[in-house]
């Protein structure tokens, strides 16, 4: 039995959107660069910023860049796994799928 797994970099949950992020820092700018699927075939939402991989500059950096992408505020996004990979996931409430979609995806 084949299991699909998703197209886009996110999933539903109750009332908030887990996100899969593929984060580079110490990147020229602060962008987002399209999906990105890894060996498995999962897909992830791939992010560059410029902050530096220490003490969670990149981190903050990335919740920063959401923020501001997503009009919304910083409390709404939590990183919930990944703080020390470049593989992350964040938990995103008060947003809807269609929004995100429309906002994130080219």
């Amino acid at each position: 039995m084949t299991t699909s797994l998703p197209f886009y970099p996110w999933r539903n949950t109750d009332d908030s959107i887990e996100l899969f992020i593929r984060l580079t820092p110490k990147s020229a700018h602060n962008r987002i660069q399209g999906l990105f699927y890894d060996s498995t075939g999962k897909a992830f939402l791939k992010i560059a910023v410029t902050s530096p991989p220490i003490d969670g500059l990149a981190n903050k950096a990335l919740i920063d860049f959401l923020a501001k992408t997503l009009s919304c505020p910083k409390s709404s996004i939590t990183l919930t796994k990944g703080h020390t990979d470049r593989y992350k996931t964040l938990l995103i409430t008060s947003m809807s799928v269609p929004f995100l979609q429309k906002t994130l995806l080219p």
